[in-house]
């Protein structure tokens, strides 16, 4: 079975996931909260979906169950990732998030969630082993119903959204949405029109595209060049398929790093602490007044950072991935107003603070990139990678200097290396690759920086080329 926890909860063929398998986890997930006094019986359980083809049947049957072990579930229905989670923060109940996320659609997954927020490592171990002894007692899928809890937890999400900024913050802002298959797409239209922006819907699919927003496709490249030329846009905005990523493109239809997002948000909050993994950019450091805190890839590792932050009494907490998922471990005040602490990726609150300052600023999003001067970052991957020869490469190179330099030979010099997650090495002349492995599906992903775009196109495609031809 295909089945496995990687950095953003249970991953699978659908096929794998469908019917006993998922039946499986949710029962699993149950006994773990009942085990451990995170729930008792008769406690609500929310469940979301994205709009994959296979994430109603899955949800119907985590739904049966849960009702099976003594859960009440709540079906949200259709809604974003960050919904979900802030609704079951409100209530005080556990959540489960049927979604794969930005991963092609014939793979699905789920996301757990405590009533206090997105599981651990120590929580995947323990709900892990208890998925074995509920497959080990027989137990069958059946699908059913919940009670309709859809509007609430989408009217709860919206009410936050829409208490970000001042009035009309965003009027004179001319903004594409493309809405694709993801289940923000009619929220970011209801919220940039709240903020009095122009809104023109793009894109919409009903057939479920993948859209990965740290390595964006050259077709979806291609898509936001034409539309930005064609409407004379401001700005574009789109999210991947649960609505925890965010993408920005700018005037001319390129997309802005989540890292930069990510920056920009902190900024805009006046965050004390940023909490985010070692492949985010490294200039970060330098571009705020805000202490910085290097993860692993993965929310989980960048909660853990922020609960560390908050455990040594520091407030103005937040955090964010390469990705452009932004957390926020406190509570901020703006527009005098408090906004609670939201510990799961959230794509709307870095898109709202990028746009917002592309209004106040008078200036094209291309300008207020540029004027961040940070390294030049590119990234990408090779799909179909077996997660058995990307682990013999990452043994390799970690076993010996020698090894790890005669590999970037035809790239480089090395000056040094971080093991943190995957090998990040320093060159000789400054810039940098780095080699992660995906925790979850048969990809290679390579991280590049550099002193330019040209220099860095070439170190990116220089490293893809050494991993495809490893071996």
């Amino acid at each position: 079975m295909s089945l496995k926890f990687g950095t953003s909860g249970l991953r699978g063929l659908s096929e794998d996931l469908k019917g006993k398998a998922s039946a499986i986890y949710a029962t699993a997930f149950a006994r773990h909260l009942l085990a451990s006094g995170q729930a008792k019986t008769g406690d609500p359980i929310l469940i979301g979906r994205d709009f994959r083809d296979s994430s109603p049947a899955i949800a119907e049957t985590c739904i049966g169950a849960l009702h099976a072990a003594g859960l009440k579930p709540l079906d949200c229905g259709a809604l974003p990732t960050p919904a979900l989670a802030l609704y079951g923060l409100s209530l005080k109940a556990a959540a489960l998030m049927i979604t794969g996320s930005h991963i092609p659609a014939d793979r699905n997954g789920i996301k757990f969630y405590r009533p206090d927020g997105e599981i651990d490592k120590q929580d995947e171990l323990a709900i892990g082993e208890l998925a074995k002894q509920v497959e080990a007692e027989g137990i069958t899928a059946q699908a059913s119903q919940a009670e309709n809890h859809a509007e609430e937890a989408n009217a709860f999400f919206s009410q936050r959204n829409e208490a970000l900024l001042s009035d009309q913050a965003l009027l004179g802002l001319k903004i594409g949405v493309y809405q694709h298959s993801t289940v923000a797409r009619d929220l970011f239209v209801d919220v940039l029109k709240h903020y009095g922006a122009d809104v023109m819907p793009l894109g919409r699919s009903e057939t479920f595209i993948p859209v990965d927003t740290e390595a964006v496709s050259a077709d979806t490249l291609e898509k936001l060049k034409i539309w930005s030329a064609e409407h004379t846009l401001d700005a574009i905005i789109s999210a991947d398929g649960d609505g925890d990523r965010p993408l920005l493109a700018d005037e001319d239809g390129v997309p802005l790093r989540g890292d930069l997002l990510g920056l920009i948000t902190a900024n805009f909050l006046k965050a004390a602490v940023v909490v985010t993994p070692v492949t985010s950019n490294s200039g970060i450091e330098d571009s705020g007044s805000f202490e910085v805190v290097r993860t692993k890839v993965g929310s989980p590792f960048v909660i853990a950072g922020m609960n560390d932050a908050l455990s040594n009494g520091k407030s103005g907490v937040i955090g964010f991935e390469a990705n452009g998922g932004f957390l926020t471990a406190s509570p901020f005040t703006l527009n005098g107003k408090t906004v609670s602490a939201l510990p799961t990726r959230d794509c709307f609150l870095p898109l709202l603070a990028a746009l917002k300052l592309a209004a106040e600023q008078k200036k094209p999003l291309s300008e207020i990139a540029a004027a961040y001067k940070l390294p030049v970052a590119a990234a990408d991957r090779l799909q179909d990678f077996a997660q058995e020869k990307s682990a013999a490469l990452m043994k390799h190179l970690r076993s010996s200097r020698a090894n790890l330099e005669r590999f970037l030979a035809p790239v480089g010099s090395v000056k040094d290396a971080s093991d943190i997650d995957g090998l990040r090495v320093t060159l000789t002349d400054g810039s940098t690759i780095h080699f992660r492995p995906s925790g979850n599906a048969p990809e290679m992903r390579c991280y590049v920086e550099a002193a330019n775009e040209d220099e860095a196109d070439i170190l990116l495609n220089k490293g893809l080329d050494l991993i495809r031809n490893f071996g």
